[in-house]
């Protein structure tokens, strides 16, 4: 200190005499959120007076100024020493110093404390320590970016965090981190996010990272923040806004392709646009989706002429001949017929068109590749040459160098001359390997060929002599061409390589352009939605299939929008499913410029949905019984006069589960192309029996039917509805049934060509001769087949609807035992009347000649009912009276049991013929056997 007190002396009077004395000014420290200040000097008051007491000593020291939060207290009075403490909280963020003022104040010269002096006032400058209590955070919630692909940036953004902390050191951010892995980013110590490699809008048009933040003090963010960061293409001309696949549902109709597509030309100024949308379905069967119909079947629905010759049936019993030749079984149904230059057949005699006049037509479909080699042979489709002797082609179709040649060879007439023979047709489509309907039309010595629906004229026509006439046979071929003569061994020759289906003759008549263009149209292509909202300025073409779509326009919007119309349709109920892929292809031209930019090609699938599967069921009465008579007399028996035909479909949509009768199954309607009525077993003998359809069934239908010893084929497309009409009346008719017991048939019906089939529905006949019917009569309380067969339009319909509502109706039940009262009225009537005749008879004969009647006994067993009593008479009176009795008990007990013998018929005739033995066994007191008149039936 610059001043020492002096010690006054002793026995000097006390008194106050000094002020005390301090620093001028100080410097203090206090670290925040506690209450000790350091100064710098320490505060010490000193005093003159001293040792003198209360004068020399320190009582106080006082602040003054700004109301700050601190206080000086005096530790020791003696030597001066005090301290400077904080009266509340300091908090460094509120306030980072303070200054204020101090003074000191001696005890003054009593012990009372009178007469303090104060010292000079000293300046306190105190700082504010801060401490690291919070932590960065960032000044946005997420930040968003936006680059072009392709190019590295110093910095594509920055992000900021803050720290609440009052110091340099804590408050500060010294360093950003990115915490999501791999990524293509880096940040430094300011923030600045930067690409470490050429961003790609393909591979990944948008990035999520997560970043954090250190102070200086090296406390970490609470919250990380994301950074979003977009890549923009950099601007490429082309389509936007399309799918990569687009899902069809069978039976919606049209369902737009592109709705939200849109071209982008980088502010091109543009002149015209043009853009061609193709379908492309060549793998879905023959080129697209067509109807899987026979060929018969799809010239009827066509309206095409009738009598046409198939040479290319499916394989069956009376078609064998291509059961040798390859099928495609791959393609929905459609009877493909594959060659691989190893494969032929010849067409039987009975089966080839006899009568070709100057007016015929071929038709096929193709499918065929280049030729192989330079000097490829010719590939024969269709061949008619000798079949033995020599090796004349009269006529033939074959494929050449892709070529098609058609070669017609007539026999001499009237006159000897040069004549057209050979017809050729050089098409790029003969060696596509895409599908193809070609059609020749011939009104010699005119040949037109259709391919597509669209005609050509031959480019080259050769004449020739006509053939010879001869006995010589003549063989026809698919596949190749048979070579009869002029070699040791009959054989093919010419194979043909490629595919063919419903290869078919049509002698007498040539096929229209109408019915060429149905029989070969698609159910499957492109379609604009609202072609009135396309605009004056839009020019569009389909092509015949509407497999391509050309677009044509001015202005862009437009485009947009015709574009955005496009839809695909599928007519068919059930359509194959799988892929169809699509292509648009687009050239754009600007003012002055030829071609100005470059559109990339668009590449899209339509995924056809499978279709839900109909399950076709056929459901009727399935056994018959029919005295033998009737299939000898009329037109035979009625077979399925209760068959019905029903298709239903699986439905998962609630809508379904509340319509149907089952939950899930709805009822659909569709056509069906065939039902066969087959008779299983030993085929029919056309000597004895016959299984027929009348006519009067298929007219006003598009139905026809075939017959044969296996059975009828009904076909044609047509409504289940018809086809059940059509069935049900199909008769069977024996005129020697006599050795006859049973015949058993079945129907399964078909559609979309064997696609879908029904179950094999089974009917089995059986045949009640007159020993039988006699039998039968004998044993009515069991309810015999016979009977069932009787009363069949009534009891069993009745009984089959009631079983299919779960409970039988009151109303069938009083029927049912209606008819059957009155059965047995009349059978008890019948057989007192011929009790009575066979006692009066009785009593006339004696011994063996007495049991002999005009029946073979060897033929005809007699069973006593076992629903009677027979006792020996007594007396004529009393035997009619004790049969009246036993008759109104029998009758009881069979009114009773009616109703259990109709639900099981066939199992208690066994039971009660068993019973029956049995009891005449027990009864054989009786002297007599019953026997039957022979003019009962």
């Amino acid at each position: 200190m610059s001043y020492n007190p002096k010690i006054p002396r002793a026995g000097s009077s006390a008194v106050n005499k000094h002020k005390p004395w301090i620093e001028t000014s100080y410097h203090g420290v206090i670290t925040e959120n506690t209450d000790t200040v350091l100064l710098d000097p320490p505060l010490v008051a000193l005093d003159k007076d001293a040792p003198v007491p209360f004068a020399g000593e320190i009582c106080a020291f006082k602040i003054h100024g700004q109301e700050a939060p601190f206080e000086a207290v005096v530790l020791n009075r003696t030597s001066g020493e005090g301290q400077l403490r904080a009266k509340s909280s300091i908090d460094c963020e509120l306030q980072k110093e303070y200054t204020f003022v101090v003074q000191a104040y001696d005890c003054g010269a009593q012990a009372n404390g009178a007469d303090w002096k104060k010292s000079h006032k000293a300046v306190v400058h105190i700082q504010v320590d801060d401490v690291n209590e919070f932590a960065p955070v960032f000044r946005e919630p997420v930040y968003h970016a936006a680059v072009t692909e392709g190019r590295i940036y110093d910095s594509i953004l920055q992000v900021e965090a803050w720290d609440q902390d009052c110091s340099p050191q804590y408050s500060q951010i010294c360093n950003y981190d990115i915490i999501t892995s791999d990524t293509p980013f880096a940040i430094d110590r300011n923030g600045n996010i930067r690409n470490t490699e050429r961003l790609s809008f393909d591979k990944e048009p948008r990035y999520k990272i997560m970043v954090t933040a250190f102070d200086c003090g090296q406390k970490r963010a609470t919250e990380s923040v994301m950074v979003r960061i977009e890549v923009k293409p950099v601007c490429k001309p082309g389509w936007q806004g399309w799918n990569k696949r687009v899902d069809y549902d069978p039976g919606t109709g049209s369902k737009q392709l592109f709705p939200k597509m849109h071209l982008e030309t980088c502010d091109s100024p543009l002149s015209s646009v043009r853009a061609t949308v193709e379908l492309q379905t060549s793998h879905i069967g023959k080129g697209c989706d067509r109807e899987t119909y026979s060929e018969k079947s799809l010239q009827k629905l066509c309206g095409a002429e009738s009598g046409s010759t198939d040479l290319l049936p499916a394989p069956s019993t009376s078609t064998n001949w291509t059961a040798s030749l390859l099928t495609d079984s791959g393609r929905d149904s459609d009877l493909i017929f594959r060659f691989d230059g190893r494969q032929a057949a010849n067409v039987p005699d009975r089966v080839v068109p006899q009568n070709l006049t100057d007016q015929f037509t071929i038709a096929t479909w193709m499918k065929h590749g280049p030729s192989l080699g330079p000097r490829a042979e010719k590939e024969t489709l269709l061949c008619n040459s000798d079949k033995t002797e020599m090796n004349r082609h009269h006529y033939s179709l074959y494929v050449h160098h892709c070529r098609l040649v058609f070669l017609l060879r007539r026999d001499f007439t009237q006159v000897d001359t040069f004549r057209p023979a050979e017809f050729h047709w050089r098409l790029e489509q003969i060696c596509d390997q895409e599908w193809h309907y070609y059609v020749i039309n011939v009104e010699f010595p005119l040949v037109t060929l259709y391919v597509d629906g669209v005609t050509y004229e031959p480019y080259l026509v050769t004449d020739d002599w006509p053939i010879h006439p001869s006995k010589i046979d003549v063989q026809l071929t698919v596949g190749a061409c048979w070579q009869g003569g002029e070699v040791s061994t009959p054989r093919f020759t010419q194979y043909f390589r490629g595919s063919l289906s419903g290869l078919t003759i049509r002698p007498g008549k040539i096929e229209t352009q109408k019915v060429i263009s149905c029989l070969q149209a698609c159910k499957e292509g492109l379609d604009i939605n609202s072609l009135e909202s396309l605009g004056r300025g839009i020019k569009f073409h389909f092509n015949p299939a509407q497999s391509i779509l050309v677009m044509e326009g001015d202005d862009l919007d437009s485009i947009n929008t015709a574009l955005s119309k496009v839809s695909y349709i599928n007519s068919r109920q059930f359509p194959t499913p799988g892929i169809r892929r699509l292509r648009i292809t687009t050239t754009v031209q600007c003012f002055g410029e030829d071609t100005c930019i470059s559109i990339p090609d668009v590449e899209a699938v339509v995924m056809v949905l499978p279709p839900s599967e109909p399950r076709i069921t056929i459901a009727g009465v399935e056994s018959l019984t029919r005295p033998a008579s009737e299939l000898r007399e009329g037109a035979g028996v009625t077979l399925f006069q209760d068959l019905r035909i029903v298709s239903t479909v699986s439905k998962s949509d609630p809508a379904a589960r509340s319509a149907a009768h089952r939950p899930g199954v709805i009822e659909i309607l569709h056509n069906l192309d065939y039902c066969d009525v087959l008779v299983i077993g030993e085929e029919l003998d056309p000597e004895q029996e016959s299984l027929h359809i009348p006519r009067s069934a298929l007219q006003g239908k598009h139905l026809d039917a075939t017959n044969s010893t296996s059975g009828i084929s009904i076909y044609g497309v047509d409504s289940m509805s018809h086809y059940e009409q059509a069935i049900q009346q199909v008769r069977y008719q024996n005129w020697h049934p006599a050795g006859l017991k049973e015949r058993r048939f079945c129907v399964t019906c078909s559609e979309l060509n064997g696609r879908y089939t029904s179950n094999e529905f089974n009917m089995e006949v059986s045949v009640l001769h007159l020993s039988e019917a006699a039998e039968h009569v004998n044993h009515m309380a069991a309810q015999s087949q016979y009977m069932r067969a009787v009363h069949h339009p009534v009891m069993v319909h009745s009984l089959n609807s009631a079983h299919a509502s779960g409970t039988p109706p009151v109303a069938t039940m009083v029927i049912v035992m209606c008819i059957a009262a009155l059965v047995v009225i009349v059978v008890v009537g019948i057989y007192r009347m011929h009790a009575a005749h066979q006692l009066g008879s009785r009593s006339e004969e004696d011994g063996p000649k007495g049991r002999v009647a005009d029946w073979d006994e060897s033929a005809l067993t007699i069973t006593v009912n076992p629903m009677e009593n027979v006792e020996e008479p007594k007396a004529a009176d009393d035997e009619a009276s004790e049969e009246e009795e036993e008759d109104e008990e029998d009758e009881e007990e069979e009114d009773d049991g009616l109703e259990d013998d109709v639900t099981s018929m066939e199992s208690e005739d066994s039971d009660e013929e068993e019973a029956g033995v049995h009891r005449g066994t027990q009864e054989g007191k009786s002297k007599g056997k019953l026997e039957w008149n022979t003019t009962l039936s």
